[in-house]
């Protein structure tokens, strides 16, 4: 007898055979993502604005040579004195300093003041400097002069003998900010000569840590 199609010899295809399900595929193609992350980087590297540290030009003399003899000391009866130190604060004196029982004045004082009033006193001090500078804009303005001649007789003004002095002291308590603001006031109120130490005398430190204890 012929055996039954579908029986046990073939050793498979019965119906409680179970059948396997095929696995999906795992494999994710990354190629896309590469390129989008490298296309993002190169944007933004391309429309990035690079940072560049700001600086501070300052021009110093140039030292005499040595068969010359040395330049006569600076005046500093026309000169104020700016000492800055912490929350913004500036403590000045006008001329040159003098301790107790110098024969030439009476001792220094500081005074006090802040940025809202500083330049109100620098313009005040130098006012004959700032009028004709006013002058010479305005001038400019009215194109009755050209921007080169502007220039020339605004620098001609600034570094008149006359005008208002100006040095920029800091005690350790000073912010850096501080400074740079003190140097654009010495533009806009027309100081041409100012210089910028970074230590004070004695004396001064002395007077200053006073005023200091009240702040």
């Amino acid at each position: 007898m012929a055996d039954a199609p579908g029986g046990d010899e073939g050793g498979g295809g019965g119906r409680h055979q179970k059948k396997r399900a095929k696995k999906g595929s795992t494999r994710i193609d990354m190629t896309p993502m590469v390129d989008l992350a490298f296309l993002l980087l190169t944007f933004f590297i391309l429309t990035t604005t690079m940072y560049r540290p700001s600086t501070l030009q300052i021009s110093f003399p140039v030292p005499p040579e040595k068969d010359q003899p040395p330049p006569d000391p600076t005046k500093l009866d026309n000169a104020i004195t700016l000492i800055l130190t912490k929350k913004d604060q500036i403590f000045y004196y006008i001329g040159a300093f003098r301790n107790v029982g110098d024969p030439k004045g009476p001792p220094t004082e500081l005074t006090r003041t802040d940025f809202s009033k500083v330049r109100d006193i620098l313009v005040e001090k130098n006012k004959d400097a700032v009028v004709l500078l006013n002058q010479a804009a305005g001038d400019y303005n009215a194109k009755k002069i050209t921007e080169e001649e502007f220039e020339a007789k605004r620098k001609e003004i600034k570094g008149s003998k006359d005008n208002l002095k100006a040095i920029i002291k800091t005690d350790r308590d000073a912010k850096y900010r501080n400074m740079i603001d003190m140097v654009d006031e010495m533009d806009i109120t027309g100081i041409g000569s100012y210089g910028v130490l970074d230590s004070l005398k004695v004396e001064e430190q002395l007077l200053l840590d006073v005023q200091k204890a009240n702040l």
